[in-house]
């Protein structure tokens, strides 16, 4: 038997067991994310919260760029190096989508 999890109880699950990892836009991003995969493929994923942090992050551009060691063009302005981090992460095929201070994406 499955039950269907509505976006506030998305967020209910996250602050009972992981708070601090994703803002509320980033959980927004996150779970549309899932329902628009679980949608294409025809399947009905298990909430699994634990899962989800290891496997997804929200960071800024600064601590992507960092973590992963992205060059990053210092002669460009903030937004054309914030680009950069977004590109590489496309290219990765890790990208999941942006909120106003950061970025959410699959680990890799």
């Amino acid at each position: 038997m499955k039950t269907t999890v509505y976006f506030s109880e998305f967020c209910d699950y996250f602050r009972k067991i992981r708070p601090d990892n994703f803002s509320y836009q980033g959980l927004r991003i996150l779970f549309d994310y899932i329902e628009e995969i679980d949608d294409s493929c025809g399947i009905e994923s298990e909430l699994d919260v634990i899962g989800l942090c290891c496997d997804f992050a929200e960071a800024t551009w600064q601590v992507i760029a960092s973590d992963y060691s992205i060059e990053i063009d210092e002669t460009e302005n903030e937004e054309e190096q914030k680009v950069q981090v977004l590109d590489f992460l496309a290219d990765q095929g890790t990208l999941v989508g942006e909120t106003d201070h950061s970025i959410i994406y699959r680990n890799f």
